[in-house]
């Protein structure tokens, strides 16, 4: 087996640990206007976890690519997810916004420079990986914030054993395109499934919030692609998708899991995060079948260290 099919397997257990994190210090409190960052898969999280912390009336939470910071807003507290604790970007932000500004970090390695930096740092080292792919230290990070929102996270959990065990619900055989959509904090985890199927496999991948799709992007939908939706889907878009011959793919109110014109699961729809791990044991398939090492995919590293960065 390799590490990622192991670390994705592994995320139910992950999570359930992750949520016992939920009162440890320096976590965004009510009311404090707060900035996650990350790159890549973090930032995608942060995206999330923006959403939920907001509907949740937790107070004002924005999310930023590490890159792409404004340093001319204040905030009360800086939230940084950085899976390995070096990735340049993240540390430049982290020192910057340090100075004035309390900085959390969520990272897997205690031994790294980003625990140093940061004020307070929330170590989940059980969700670290041997593959370069992040899957579960993203989800677990993703379910630790949740939890501090006041999520039930054992119920996540029992959707993800769920999850890793149901048959995958698009063939790579039939499948030359997948389009994940999502809607309000799902956008984040349709992105990163998108960037799971591109980073591990090479596989042409794309996404969007679903209330755009139509607006655009619903043109490229045709047989031998599908149209996966994580979390509540507009009215009629399946209905349109399967119009223009693509397949629809979605975790139903009603029946069980939907795919490919046929019924699996018989149960309520998965939590969002479950139906993230479904992708991730997707890219992983679109990976092995080309003859491709999922843990360790051409082109890309651990971390983004970039040249004469301070360590």
């Amino acid at each position: 087996m390799t590490h990622v099919k192991a670390e994705i397997a592994s995320q139910p257990d992950c999570w359930r640990q992750a949520a016992k994190l939920a009162a440890s210090p320096g976590l965004p409190a009510r009311g404090e206007r707060v900035a996650v960052i990350g790159c890549g898969t973090s930032w995608f999280m942060a995206k999330s976890y923006a959403v939920l912390r907001e509907q949740a009336e937790h107070g004002e939470t924005d999310a930023f690519q590490a890159s792409d910071f404004p340093y001319g807003r204040r905030y009360d507290r800086l939230v940084a997810i950085t899976r390995s604790g070096t990735t340049t970007e993240t540390l430049e932000v982290m020192r910057a916004v340090g100075q004035n500004t309390p900085v959390t970090v969520l990272t897997a390695d205690p031994a790294q420079p980003a625990v140093d930096v940061a004020g307070e740092a929330v170590v989940l080292d059980f969700a670290d990986e041997q593959s370069v792919v992040q899957t579960r230290f993203a989800t677990s990070v993703l379910a630790l914030l949740r939890a501090h929102l006041g999520h039930d996270i054992d119920a996540a959990a029992m959707d993800a054993e769920v999850a890793v065990r149901l048959p995958l619900p698009v063939h790579p055989a039939l499948t030359d395109q997948i389009t994940f959509l999502g809607r309000g904090w799902t956008v984040g985890l349709a992105e990163e499934a998108a960037l799971k199927c591109r980073e591990t496999a090479g596989f042409w991948t794309e996404s969007y919030p679903a209330m755009d799709y139509r607006h655009g992007p619903i043109s490229i939908a045709g047989p031998r692609r599908v149209v996966w939706a994580f979390g509540d889907v507009p009215a009629g878009l399946a209905d349109e998708v399967e119009a223009r011959g693509a397949s629809f793919v979605h975790s139903r109110h009603h029946g069980g899991y939907a795919s490919l014109g046929r019924w699996v699961g018989g149960r309520a729809p998965l939590d969002p995060m479950a139906d993230l791990v479904l992708a991730q044991r997707v890219a992983v398939l679109l990976a092995t079948t080309q003859g491709l090492d999922p843990d360790n995919p051409s082109g890309l590293t651990r971390s983004i260290v970039l040249p004469d960065a301070q360590p």
